[in-house]
């Protein structure tokens, strides 16, 4: 287990905070090492025997084949539920389909619209539950992310990350990772999409709001964004591209941050919208990496939760 304790028997991971920051930093170190043993051809069986449920409400590449072959390369299995080809589509309430699933399976894992429906199936659930996503938060991304900025950059405690664009669920998850893990947040942007407030009041001490994209870049260790039209926003777009084409990481912003500053982003990506080609596609840009990262860190996750 790579040194990985726990302090207690059922344990999910919904918010960021739900771990501690030790237990945070371990889950990375463990990630580490299940890459380097992949890529040696290592292989473990610690999830032998494991079953993995995964429901989906919103369409998923990286979240469902990250969860699914690490479950595989685990030893384990994953099984795929959607509201089309289940009784959540007919109806059934979500504390019934969780009592079920913690009768026939070791873990859950929910991607789906609202916060407060993980949260209703966590509260009955007799098994871990992991956010794939929600409206709130992305907490999975910040593990690939946090994971990533430490084997570019090195430890991320006392640096400067910039976010770039809407205070959407990646903004708030930052959010809540920079006072977990000691780093400092520049949020750049429009006042009309401002991160969640309750958040920010609790992170104060390490986080800093403004509407000038090259002012919260300024000497960044890293700059981060997301797509300006969220999955399921797109009757916005419109408006959304009006407030964020200021927003907009260009190279013009990577003059005025740190000369070794890194571009990370979630993906799907829009060049031309949130990210110039440049810069995604040149050699500041690690978000292959990135995505990559979501493999490992969600097997020590779930390695972290299951064993």
């Amino acid at each position: 287990m790579n040194g990985i304790t726990r302090t207690s028997t059922t344990r999910h991971f919904i918010d960021e905070t739900d771990l501690s920051a030790d237990e945070f930093r371990q889950i990375i170190s463990a990630a580490i090492e299940l890459k380097r043993e992949r890529a040696q051809g290592v292989t473990r069986d610690s999830l032998h025997n494991k079953t993995l449920a995964m429901i989906f409400e919103k369409a998923s590449t990286r979240t469902r084949t990250s969860f699914e072959s690490g479950m595989v390369q685990l030893g384990g299995h994953a099984i795929n539920l959607s509201p089309a080809d289940s009784q959540l589509g007919r109806g059934e309430p979500i504390a019934d389909t969780s009592r079920v699933l913690s009768e026939m399976v070791d873990a859950a894992m929910l991607r789906t619209h609202s916060h407060a429906t993980i949260e209703e199936f966590a509260s009955v659930s007799g098994i871990p539950v992991i956010n794939g996503l929600s409206d709130r938060l992305h907490p999975c991304q910040l593990l690939a992310d946090m994971q990533t900025f430490i084997e570019v950059r090195g430890d991320v405690k006392g640096a400067r990350l910039a976010w770039v664009g809407a205070g959407n669920n990646m903004c708030n998850s930052y959010i809540n990772t920079a006072k977990l893990l000691d780093f400092t947040l520049t949020i750049a942007c429009p006042p009309e999409l401002a991160p969640d407030q309750t958040l920010l009041t609790e992170c104060a001490a390490h986080v800093e709001v403004c509407d000038d994209a090259e002012t919260a870049c300024r000497d960044a260790d890293a700059i981060v964004t997301d797509v300006w039209a969220s999955m399921g926003e797109e009757q916005n777009s419109a408006q959304l591209h009006s407030l964020l084409s200021p927003f907009q990481v260009c190279q013009a912003l990577f003059d005025v941050a740190s000369s070794d500053a890194i571009f990370m982003h979630c993906l799907p990506a829009h060049r031309g919208e949130e990210v110039t080609g440049d810069v995604i596609d040149g050699p500041r840009s690690v978000v292959w990496q990135e995505a990559g990262n979501r493999l490992h860190a969600q097997k020590a996750l779930l390695e972290f939760l299951l064993l």
